[in-house]
């Protein structure tokens, strides 16, 4: 049993020695130059999101242990207590005001254009038009809507002599929106964040048990404790990944954003797999809970910490977006309204989506 465990689990075993080796060789890598500096980097990336993977597997677990809507609430927040970790730890070193702005819109633009515009096209080219519940996808959309407008669009007319005010208000005021949120989701209004698929059944007639086989997989205590010592991991390697991708990236012409891309694409990676296995099986209702309620939670939670840390040092980040993040989030936001309106997604609308992605994309390189 401990070496079953311990063979599925080499990826965090791996990323032990990883950490040792990052920490005994930082000055080392950091007095050989940038290139050396840059491939350390991605080295350490690509360990993190194996990592993170890891625990999404073990959040899945636990997803699949107590159904939905809980278990999609679980993924998100995981992936969310990913991003929120590597973000502090970011900022910490990093002089930049507008990184965690840069990472909100990101993930944003990540979880609703790039995870749900793929899954759809992919899943429709698939199945045709795929169900789900319209209620999830109309709430998602207007509190994410609610949420950024708060935190990210009104700070632009917020005085400079009054941005703690604001501030402490923004970190109520999304603590209010969760409480709120999390009361709809896990109590009567539970039914808008779930649907009722066909049972599949064995040729012979026989109901799959292919469920059952997963939620068996692992045990409660055994995933969370993994999850938790993922975290720890994901956090140590986060530290010195950050300084060798600021040493490497220092004097270069890379985009000002790219930091916050790369933050936002670590946290996401795990749930990329997820949405796009779950469109590829027809269970649109699970990507659209991932996509959706990925985005919210990363305004909702991601805020409030962060404002928090600029309140206690006294050093506020800059939240407001600019013109061209503001009409990207508007034309993602309506585009989404009209496309999960309906209850069934296609090819097409996945295209629009994936299009505004690759717009992201373009605009990130273009420094825009």
């Amino acid at each position: 049993m401990a070496g079953s465990i311990l063979k599925q689990e080499r990826v965090l075993l791996l990323a032990i020695p990883a950490a040792i080796a990052a920490y005994m060789a930082e000055h080392a890598i950091g007095e050989a130059g940038k290139t050396v500096s840059l491939i350390a980097a991605i080295v350490l990336i690509g360990i993190i999101v194996l990592v993170s993977m890891r625990v999404a597997h073990h959040a899945e677990i636990l997803a699949a242990k107590v159904g939905d809507p809980y278990g999609t609430m679980i993924l998100t927040l995981s992936a969310v207590a990913v991003e929120v970790l590597i973000l502090a730890i970011i900022m910490s070193e990093s002089s930049s005001p507008t990184l965690v702005r840069d990472t909100i819109y990101s993930a944003v633009m990540i979880d609703i254009n790039g995870i749900l515009g793929l899954a759809a096209l992919l899943g429709g080219l698939r199945h045709g038009e795929q169900p789900y519940n319209d209620d999830s996808g109309r709430t998602y959309g207007v509190m994410i809507l609610t949420a950024m407008g708060i935190s990210m669009i009104v700070p632009e007319f917020i005085p400079q002599q009054s941005w703690h005010v604001y501030s402490a208000f923004t970190i109520v005021a999304m603590i209010a929106l969760y409480a709120l949120f999390l009361k709809m989701q896990v109590g009567p209004h539970s039914y808008f964040f779930s649907y009722a698929y066909p049972r599949k059944t064995h040729p012979a007639g026989q109901p799959s048990n292919s469920h059952a086989e997963e939620k068996d997989e692992g045990s409660v205590p055994l995933s969370i404790g993994l999850i938790i010592a993922g975290v720890v991991l994901i956090g140590v390697l986060a530290e010195f990944m950050s300084a060798f991708l600021s040493e490497s990236l220092e004097g270069t012409n890379a985009p000002p954003a790219l930091m916050a891309v790369v933050v936002a694409t670590i946290s996401a990676s795990p749930e990329i797999l997820t949405a796009l296995r779950s469109a590829l099986r027809n269970r649109m209702q699970a990507v659209v809970n991932i996509a959706m309620g990925a985005s919210l939670s990363t305004v909702i939670l991601t805020v409030p910490v962060m404002e928090g840390i600029a309140l206690y040092t006294g050093q506020p980040f800059i939240m407001a977006m600019t013109p061209v993040q503001t009409v990207m989030v508007f034309i993602t936001l309506i585009a989404a309204a009209i496309n999960l309106n309906d209850g069934e997604t296609n090819a097409i609308e996945g295209m629009t989506h994936f299009i505004l992605f690759a717009t992201f994309i373009m605009l990130l390189f273009l420094g825009l």
